[in-house]
């Protein structure tokens, strides 16, 4: 029989049958239970007249399964078909990255797309919490970040092209925050839905912001910088000080404190190497760890908050840049630049997480931009999420088990509102999660039109979204 309910990621076996169920409260006769019989990261779900029941392999698979019984359940009017399901996920880790350091959003937003994302039985939440332009995370010890930090005095209107001179903001104050106590909160309602949250902070470049509030966390700590207020990559870095890695220290704790994720990011990216260059004492503490290139002063970063989150309990997680300097060999990498960048981190052993630029980042545009908001540039249609390749053809059981599965990224430098945030995410993630589940294979009209019928759901969680073409 025809699908009477679309279900976005499709299953990986579904089967109506005739009949409904004829129920006002579906979550009050759904009966649960963990199998030994089943898989760790299996569930099954069957509804029949009398009834639903959803039996997992473990707690993670039972969230599974519960959210995919949501979404028959969240907008039935009381008559639900009856269906036999067996699934379970082709990766681990099934995420989305959210930054919320170029463009603040509070609680409730968060909220509502941790709802999103349990939805589509995505199970990672990463969470980029600083960057040059924003600090927002409380630090015990560390008032000034949040108290400056966390604000700019404008923002750069359009993109930043032409001379500086040419440019225009609108000078308006962009700030905000989370308390600690509101993190926490946020981990709970995450892990209530089968999200886990891991948190990002990136270092040792991205860190304007946090050098604007201490000076002596820089290279040159007599200058006295602002948070910055265009988009592009900042040339202050971390110094050298022991200062600078007392600081790191106590973030990376405090932070792993609030997150019980056996994962942290810590960021790596796009760090400049001019200020390095610049000071005397960089050469100096060069010397005396014996390094002779620049760049490894970004690897001795990396080794020491590694070692500080091993103490911790946590596996680091960072961009990929970090494979061009000596990396411990337990790091997750997440690849983003090119293809051929994610074939290196996974003949080089590293367990991966493909996160492409070309193929997931949706802050790239989904259209025609003459016809579309301002975006930071790509062009990302809902038809290539869904068709691109992000794997190399042909991986041997070895590699294939270094994937540890796949991510979309949201970058927020032109995505400043909640409805924003839901265009640009929004029906892409549907995608990436079909994607990431590994959905039974379609043709891309196949799953446009399922996915037709699975956008009332979204409308019913009050996300926003691009509608179709």
């Amino acid at each position: 029989m025809s699908d009477p309910i679309s279900l976005v990621p499709l299953p990986r076996s579904v089967i109506w049958s005739s009949g409904t169920w004829e129920t006002t409260d579906p979550w009050e006769g759904l009966s649960v239970g963990i199998s030994e019989d089943l898989p760790r990261t299996e569930y099954a779900l069957s509804i029949t007249p009398s009834g639903a029941h959803l039996s997992a392999g473990s707690e993670a698979a039972l969230a599974d399964g519960r959210n995919t019984f949501n979404q028959i359940v969240l907008t039935a009017d009381g008559s639900i078909p009856c269906v036999t399901i067996s699934d379970s996920p082709e990766h681990a880790w099934r995420g989305v990255h959210l930054d919320v350091a170029r463009h603040f959003f509070d609680v409730e937003t968060l909220h509502r797309f941790i709802d999103a994302l349990a939805l589509h039985r995505l199970n990672v939440l990463h969470l980029h919490l600083t960057d040059d332009q924003g600090w927002r995370v409380e630090i015990k010890g560390y008032p000034k970040l949040t108290e400056f930090g966390s604000r700019r005095e404008r923002t750069l209107v359009g993109h930043m092209s032409g001379e500086p001179e040419s440019w225009e903001f609108d000078d308006t104050p962009h700030e905000g925050f989370y308390t600690q106590d509101e993190l926490r909160e946020l981990v709970t309602y995450a892990q209530n839905r089968g999200v886990m949250i891991v948190p990002e902070i990136d270092l040792p470049g991205h860190m304007q912001a946090a050098i604007a509030s201490y000076p002596e966390l820089g290279n040159f700590p007599n200058q006295q910088i602002e948070v910055r207020q265009v988009w592009g990559i900042s040339d202050h870095v971390l110094g050298v000080s022991d200062q600078a890695f007392d600081f790191v220290r106590d973030v990376l704790e405090q932070v792993a404190g609030i997150f019980p994720a056996p994962f942290f990011h810590i960021g790596g990216d796009e760090c400049p190497r001019t200020e390095w260059e610049r000071s005397s004492d960089a050469r100096n503490k060069m010397n005396e760890w014996g390094l002779t290139r620049v760049s490894e002063i970004q690897g001795r970063f990396t080794r020491f908050a590694s070692d500080v989150l091993a103490e911790q309990g946590k596996t680091v997680v960072a961009w990929d840049e970090v494979l061009e300097s000596h990396v411990p060999d337990d790091v997750v990498v997440m690849n983003w630049r090119t293809d051929d960048g994610l074939k290196e981190s996974l003949d080089r052993g590293f367990r991966t997480v493909v996160s492409t630029s070309s193929h997931l980042y949706f802050d790239y545009y989904q259209g025609n931009p003459k016809k579309e908001p301002l975006a930071i540039g790509g062009d990302l249609s809902l038809k290539d999420v869904y068709t691109d390749q992000l794997l190399p053809k042909k991986l041997d059981e070895g590699t294939s088990a270094l994937v540890l599965g796949v991510q979309g990224q949201v970058w927020t430098e032109y995505i400043a509102t909640p409805e924003q945030l839901g265009y640009m995410a929004f029906p892409r993630v549907c995608a990436l999660a079909e994607r990431a589940w590994g959905s039974p294979e379609q043709s891309f009209s196949q799953f446009e039109e399922r996915l037709r019928g699975h956008l009332p759901r979204l409308d019913a969680l009050g996300v926003s979204y691009r509608p179709l073409d």
